[in-house]
């Protein structure tokens, strides 16, 4: 029997028992769905993980993709999965009827993108970065170039991608130096130049074109982010007849990373020969504020899909611990036992182990309940009108950089605790979770580093409306808290998030009062900051799943229902003890007068 890459029991616990995601159709937008169509999707992906993606899985880790004449050459199978994408639907699954989608809500898409990543990783990423492509054309986008270029896009027969990176600005968006002039200014077309750097799916043979989302600079307009553009750059530019003609953008190169592999990462140049030509995207220089609505989409997708890989090795250290004998009790040893006579146990009932087994799934199970609901605040935020909408849509804002970040972070040490249950067999290619570790070490750099999100957080997103979004934040925390404190079993988790949740209050009260006047300081360790917020909020997202699970244990009719919320309650208890006393020493050195970082000079490494 395969090994699982994914428990349906938890997607459905999830979102349906903590989130309700079923009551989304009381929104006109989703008022055709229900509860048997979400289940239907998540169904079909379950299928097509299990029988098109994992398959694939080790191969396209090992055959990795490669540059042949001009041209990015990945597995074969790649070209029948993407168009399986297209033909069932999912790449423009979450537009309009009216665009032939299915006005999906996010909260379900997002659970069926976390199957799909948990099968596959790299398989899993070409449809969606199409889709993130696709919906900035269409948010943005006159409907010329929506009609001439989103079709095929939908189909899976061209590719989408975002393309930002330069090799001189990095993250750094205001330094980019490529540059559009125009070919005919009234109706948006552009001349483009320059190049681009770790562009995903920028170039492969399992589409017959690829277009770009790019940033460029209209000679002439402001300096700096402020005279950033967005344009459409295909790789093959249709003509009125619709033939495809060759566009000048090269590939250069193809990135060897560390993990992914399946999924090719490209060095393009743009207008070599004099030749690309680009259709502006919306107004000049918005493209910046264009692209942050893909990127902040795409970092709750950054988020998910380190969740994807975390679960994936999870249960695979989760199966090997079950049927991996090693050792005896350590009960059973000492005077009076014959300990060598003892048969040996399954390492899984060693407590050190079920600690690293408790620590992923700590981790793993409660980011992917933030994941959710930061889709679920989206899918309000879209759906919904006046204060629900406002209100959702601001703890959405603060929620993303955790959403991202945390996962991401954390998915490297639980893919590591993964590799250490099986000793010496995890770290070979003879089990998969040798390469989930590999994999999961994108996601920390992967749509703004980590350093970036704590900036974002403190500098921007605690302050933001005079603080409003915390302060709803803040109340929703408690309110959880609230209905924990019902049961009596929770009083202690209850009374320990409470001091979590002070300890955080006065670190950002004193982090803030320093801003006005020593800058630096405060933003010093804002990536500490961030985990500080990020493990308070992990606390609160086992808080409102203990009180589910709570709830629901005493109505439980079979074993497996018993042992399932059982394992929420223990979960959460772990959480608590091992990840959440870690917010007192965070607090300390954040409140430290002691500036470290800030003091040291260069020259002293």
């Amino acid at each position: 029997m395969p090994t699982p890459f994914f428990s349906a029991r938890d997607l459905s616990f999830h979102l349906y028992e903590v989130l309700q995601a079923d009551q989304l159709t009381r929104f006109a937008h989703f008022a055709d769905h229900d509860r048997a169509s979400f289940d239907m999707v998540l169904d079909a992906a379950a299928q097509i993980g299990e029988n098109l993606l994992r398959p694939l899985l080790t191969v396209m880790d090992r055959d990795e993709p490669q540059l042949v004449d001009g041209k990015i050459r990945v597995h074969p199978d790649m070209r029948a999965i993407i168009r399986r994408f297209g033909d069932d639907g999912w790449i423009n699954a979450p537009f309009t009827y009216d665009e032939g989608g299915q006005q999906l809500p996010a909260t379900v898409m997002n659970a069926a993108t976390f199957i799909f990543g948990a099968a596959n990783y790299s398989s899993s990423v070409f449809p969606f970065l199409t889709t993130g492509a696709a919906n900035l054309l269409r948010s943005f986008g006159s409907k010329e170039l929506i009609d001439r270029f989103t079709p095929n896009m939908y189909t899976g027969r061209w590719q989408g991608t975002m393309a930002l990176t330069e090799p001189d600005a990095g993250s750094s968006l205001s330094d980019i130096t490529t540059s559009a002039e125009p070919i005919d200014e009234a109706t948006g077309v552009y001349k483009i130049r320059g190049q681009k750097i770790y562009i995903s799916a920028g170039d492969h043979d399992a589409c017959d074109n690829v277009i770009h989302l790019m940033l460029a600079k209209i000679k002439g307009g402001p300096a700096g982010a402020k005279g950033i553009s967005l344009f459409v750059v295909p790789q093959k530019r249709p003509t009125d007849t619709g033939e495809l003609v060759d566009n000048d953008v090269l590939t250069a190169g193809v990135y060897h990373k560390m993990g992914y592999k399946g999924a090719p990462i490209a060095h393009l140049m743009v207008g070599s020969n004099d030749g690309t030509v680009g259709y502006l995207l919306g107004q000049p220089h918005q493209g910046l504020r264009y692209m942050f609505q893909m990127m902040n989409e795409a970092r709750v997708g950054v988020g998910m899909n380190a969740v994807s890989i975390g679960t994936a090795a999870y249960y695979a250290s989760l199966a090997y611990a079950r049927e991996r004998p090693q050792g005896r009790p350590i009960a059973e040893k000492g005077p009076g036992h014959d300990w060598s006579a003892k048969p040996q146990t399954p390492i899984v009932r060693h407590a050190d182990v079920k600690r690293m087994l408790l620590f992923q799934k700590a981790v793993l199970e409660g980011s992917l309940g933030l994941l959710l609901q930061c889709s679920q605040l989206a899918d309000t935020a879209h759906a919904a009108e006046g204060e629900e909408a406002q209100r959702a849509a601001l703890l959405l804002d603060l929620l993303t950089p955790v959403a991202k970040s945390y996962p991401s972070e954390m998915g490297c040490l639980t893919t590591s605790a993964a590799v250490q249950i099986l000793g010496g067999a995890g770290y070979t290619t003879d089990f998969p979770v040798e390469q989930f570790y590999r994999e999961a070490r994108i996601h920390p750099i992967h749509e703004g580093t980590t350093g970036i999100h704590g900036l974002d957080l403190l500098g921007r997103k605690v302050t933001m409306q005079g603080g409003k979004a915390v302060q709803i934040w803040v109340e929703a925390v408690q309110k959880t808290m609230t209905e924990a404190a019902e049961h009596d079993a929770l009083k202690p988790l209850v009374d320990e998030m409470g001091k979590a949740l002070g300890m955080l209050d006065t670190t950002t009260r004193h982090l803030l009062g320093l801003l006005p006047t020593d800058t630096e300081a405060a933003l010093a360790d804002a990536t500490l900051y961030l985990e500080l917020f990020g493990i308070v909020t992990i606390g609160w997202q086992w808080l409102r799943q203990a009180t589910v699970a709570q709830e629901a244990l005493p109505n439980a009719v079979s074993d497996e229902d018993r042992n399932f919320y059982q394992g929420k309650l223990m979960t959460a208890r772990y959480f608590v003890e091992y990840e959440l006393v870690k917010v007192r020493s965070l607090a300390k050195r954040l409140q430290s007068p002691d500036r470290v970082t800030v003091a040291m000079q260069s020259e002293w490494f």
